[in-house]
């Protein structure tokens, strides 16, 4: 089976409203921003390619390793931010020097792109890409088309 970008969108809006928790992936219970790539990817595609590890509020700030986008890189297609289109997976850095450690679908690239994300306070959110938002992207990426 095929998924389209619409399907990750309709899934990625499934989980609005959901809590923001600290390493948790249960659409409507709570999740943080990798728990909900987490939960539209097993909802698409079925079983996880991997077990995500424990991973603290820092990440992997003190070692600077960039694990997320490690990962990212081994699941998921590297793409051009120029080329952006709904359903596209975005990489934040959320501070200039330190490593990458949020994640967004893309729900519209239209001329006000917006994007879905868990955001710590706030829960699972639609947002403009604003300018702010925009300057922390880093690496976009798409899901594999096929699914289970």
């Amino acid at each position: 089976m095929t998924v389209s970008r619409q399907d990750i969108v309709d899934e990625a809006r499934s989980w609005l409203g959901t809590p923001y928790v600290h390493q948790a992936s249960a659409r409507g219970a709570g999740t943080d921003c990798l728990g909900l790539l987490r939960g539209v990817w097993r909802a698409l595609h079925g079983a996880e390619p991997e077990a995500a590890p424990s991973y603290s509020m820092d990440w992997s700030e003190p070692q600077g390793e960039e694990r997320l986008w490690a990962a990212a890189r081994r699941h998921l297609i590297g793409k051009s931010f120029d080329e952006l289109a709904a359903g596209d997976i975005l990489l934040f850095r959320m501070r200039a020097g330190r490593v990458a450690k949020h994640v967004g679908i893309v729900s519209d690239a239209g001329t006000v792109p917006r994007f879905i994300h868990a955001y710590s306070g706030h829960g699972v959110v639609e947002n403009t890409l604003s300018d702010p938002w925009r300057r922390r992207v880093v690496a976009c990426f798409e899901f594999p088309q096929e699914a289970k």
